[in-house]
């Protein structure tokens, strides 16, 4: 029996106000609160929202045969929260029926893997920490930012104990092969890799309302009997999504909600499952091993990862701003550790991309700047204000290993001081004890002075 496995992706970065070169060293809040909250509630409202419900009808209506995953950054929960805390209550209803999956990731969308490895599992920790305090479940399954994955990564993965990963199923990496299968890593070869199945995702977001497509209307029945109609061999189908795209991309009336409520009956009926992709994990074996020397993403018809680090812009941005990684790492500054989060967001150098739609890109699309030179113009406006307010804490003359070395006397130090305190508390309460003990309890002040008469006479 086939498996067919929804991933569906939830991301929001928190979008810079204008920030201008007069206000560095001015002001130190960079963030433009107005476009958060109307983007996020206007997509909440058309997307998130009706979507999750339609994954809560069609987990319901298939009695627990539909199954899925979720992806969802720690700055997209942050946000929902206070903007749409109506939409994490539906996703904590999701969590709570079993059937739909919540993937590992990075908390902020970032391109820490393949830029700063130590920041890129701190990340990753911080993201699973998260899910598991608001939603209830550990994720067991990892899906890095836009499915970045080259063999390096592939180590980082498989060192923090994830058994599989989730990546593109890139043309120029398979060549024959089909990614309708498990793979394994070649350079961890423990570490299994489930592959986005490009071709029938795109069906969906790219031609359901397309009226030019050759195989225009697309139906339930239809779709499934394409994914039943895959060779025998052929036992898994991965199918990546933001969620977005089912009711702000494909709006509503167009019946993409319609569609997807039909999609289990059919499935159901053409012997076809819905799994999670722990499930996946599981159940298959992997076929063979896939070596990715270098990095393969799931956006732009390149599939790498030059829609972030194409131009010179985007490579002296990201430098500049990892530079600092350590230092960050090692302060307690709570204010500076969230706008480290934040300032790592993928869409800031997104919208530094200078491809065009020649290159299969459509990154000013998205891209709330005039071009990409405004946009890396007022990043690096706000980046060199966070610089500087990391250089207050730890100035550059003094090298990482050396503030290392300072930072853990003091907190060795610190971590004596606490110790101390425990004892001079536990003697203190020691003999308020022996205090208490010594006489009996009394309530007046004659009883009181009667009462260590007779402890005297007793002594």
């Amino acid at each position: 029996m086939k498996s067919l496995c929804l991933y569906f992706k939830i991301h929001q970065p928190n979008r810079l106000k204008r920030y201008r070169f007069f206000d560095i060293g001015n002001d130190h809040y960079y963030y433009d609160d107005f476009a958060n909250d109307e983007i996020v509630s206007r997509v909440a409202a058309q997307s998130y929202i009706p979507m999750a419900e339609t994954l809560l009808s069609m987990i319901e209506n298939s009695n627990h045969k539909f199954k899925c995953a979720i992806s969802i950054t720690g700055i997209a929960i942050e946000q929902l929260q206070v903007y749409v805390p109506e939409f994490i209550d539906i996703l904590k209803k999701l969590a709570a029926t079993g059937c739909v999956e919540f993937m590992s990731e990075t908390y902020s969308h970032s391109l820490a893997s393949i830029e700063a490895p130590e920041e890129f599992l701190r990340s990753v920790k911080a993201h699973d920490d998260m899910v598991r305090n608001v939603f209830g479940v550990t994720p067991v399954t990892f899906m890095n930012t836009e499915l970045i994955y080259d063999d390096e990564v592939a180590l980082l993965v498989k060192n923090m104990g994830f058994p599989a990963a989730v990546t593109e199923g890139a043309k120029h990496v398979l060549g024959w092969k089909s990614p309708n299968y498990v793979y394994c890593a070649a350079s961890a070869p423990k570490l299994k890799l489930l592959l986005s199945n490009d071709k029938l995702a795109e069906d969906i977001s790219e031609n359901f309302n397309n009226p030019g497509w050759d195989e225009f209307p697309l139906t339930a029945d239809k779709y499934m009997r394409w994914i039943a109609a895959l060779p025998e061999e052929e036992q898994v189908v991965n199918l990546v999504f933001s969620m977005d795209t089912f009711g702000t991309f494909l709006p509503a009336e167009t019946g993409i909600f319609d569609f997807m409520k039909a999609l289990p009956r059919f499935a159901a009926e053409l012997g076809v499952e819905f799994s999670m992709p722990s499930e996946i994990v599981r159940h298959l074996k992997p076929v063979g091993e896939l070596s990715i020397p270098y990095p393969v993403s799931h956006v732009d018809e390149a599939r790498d990862v030059s829609a972030w680090r194409g131009n010179s812009l985007q490579r002296e941005a990201l430098d500049k701003l990892y530079a600092v990684a350590e230092r960050v790492a090692l302060c307690s500054d709570r204010k500076l550790k969230q706008d480290w989060e934040y300032l790592q967001s993928s869409d800031h150098f997104y919208y530094m991309s200078t491809k065009n739609k020649a290159d299969g890109a459509s990154h000013a699309a998205f891209s709330p700047y005039d071009s990409p030179f405004a946009a890396f113009t007022n990043y690096m406006n706000v980046l060199a204000d966070f610089l500087v307010r990391v250089d207050e804490q730890y100035p550059d003359s003094i090298d990482n290993e050396e503030l290392n070395s300072l930072l853990l006397t003091i907190r060795n130090q610190s971590g004596e001081i606490n110790e101390l305190k425990k004892e001079v508390e536990s003697l203190r309460n020691n003999l308020l004890h022996d205090d208490e003990t010594s006489l009996p309890m009394v309530e007046t002040p004659e009883e009181r002075k009667a009462a260590e008469a007779a402890t005297k006479k007793k002594k």
